[in-house]
């Protein structure tokens, strides 16, 4: 293109008359390959629009189509001050955000499931927000279930989800008072099913009581089995004796959501007392049966009493996400009484995951 035809888009641009700049470079993008001088001020005009995302594809555009090292550098150069001016926008939004004192308590950001097909261009987005290149971008959003991608202060961290969200990236954030509020029984067993459940447990207090409720109270089921850990004596490759942590067994958690009382109703194999109250009528005729059996036969009736109550059973990969950041979190409870010879993340983990899910259908619901 002759230098003639850009002259009167760079005069446009220098007495600030966007309006005529745009004009004038409409036509000319049209062309077939539309040439690299009318990119970069095509770049530059949508800059000034504030139109981030459109600026950066024509400033790549620029890159891509020519040789020329001078329109190079000002691509370059028109890149680097996007990002400033995205760095700038976000630390102000934070600081706007985290004045308030309650939006500076802690909180946590999750990452939803994105669909395969999305994953590249999600992957460039999520790699801008967060300074990452792409290929660790993309193995950074989950595939399946949730991720507990980062903890901090709450107000932080809805700038970010924010920012996702923007992105077409599904989060969510929750702050971590939301999670200490919520009302938790831990089921010791049934005591009555005939006109409505009543069930003997713990509340989140430790005080022992009965709680009724009527089966359409529950809207969202959730189950987990967390990993019983044993010290085991092994050899290595010497033949010198070691002592690590292994996985013996699993306890397996079976949670039931009533969101009108804002509580949670927890049942656990390693804590129901299957010889009180309720039998069930194949314990009942063979005078009690083995632990996991018995807990078998629990949680078959709840799943059929329960068929049609939406279930959450991707407990394993948020833990896998969660169990080496949730030691940095105090104060947060799990209501889990495992026999453990040492506190394990697992357990916060899942308390904090069912928790999540309450609160994210709390949060959609009309």
């Amino acid at each position: 293109m002759a230098h003639a035809d850009l002259d009167p888009i760079i005069a446009a641009f220098q007495s600030k008359d966007y309006k005529t700049a745009a004009r004038l470079i409409k036509p000319l993008l049209q062309r077939s390959p539309p040439d690299p001088g009318v990119l970069l001020y095509a770049a530059k005009l949508q800059a000034v629009a504030n139109h981030g995302e459109a600026a950066e594809r024509y400033y790549r555009q620029v890159l891509q189509a020519t040789t020329n090292p001078k329109l190079a550098m000002q691509a370059r150069q028109g890149l680097e001050q996007l990002e400033q001016q995205i760095q700038d926008q976000r630390r102000q939004a934070i600081a706007a955000a985290t004045a308030d004192p309650d939006h500076s308590k802690p909180g946590f950001l999750i990452l939803e499931a994105i669909a395969p097909d999305q994953r590249q261009a999600a992957a460039q987005h999520f790699a801008r927000i967060f300074k990452l290149d792409p290929y660790t971008a993309r193995f950074q959003m989950p595939n399946r279930g949730w991720r507990l991608y980062r903890m901090g202060a709450i107000g932080e961290l809805q700038v970010y989800g924010q920012e996702l969200r923007d992105a077409g990236i599904p989060a969510f954030w929750q702050p971590l008072d939301a999670v200490r509020q919520l009302h938790v029984f831990r089921v010791q067993y049934f005591q009555d099913l005939s006109n409505q459940s009543t069930v003997i447990c713990q509340n989140e207090h430790g005080q022992t009581g009965a709680l009724s409720f009527a089966w359409s109270e529950v809207t969202q089921r959730v189950k987990g089995l967390l990993p019983i850990f044993e010290q085991v004596v092994d050899l290595n490759s010497r033949r010198q004796v070691r002592r690590k942590d292994a996985t013996q067994d699993y306890a397996q958690v079976y949670d039931l959501h009533i969101p009108g009382r804002n509580s949670i109703v927890r049942f656990c194999d390693c804590t129901y007392q299957f010889q009180s109250g309720v039998m069930f009528e194949e314990d009942a005729a063979m005078g009690g049966r083995s632990l996991r059996l018995s807990w078998n036969r629990l949680s078959q009736f709840l799943d059929h009493t329960l068929d049609a109550v939406p279930l959450w059973s991707d407990f394993t990969p948020f833990a896998e996400s969660a169990i080496n950041q949730l030691d940095l979190v105090m104060g947060l409870p799990h209501y889990l009484d495992l026999l453990r010879k040492a506190e394990s993340t697992w357990d916060p983990a899942f308390h904090l995951y069912s928790s999540l899910v309450l609160l994210y259908n709390l949060s959609r619901s009309p």
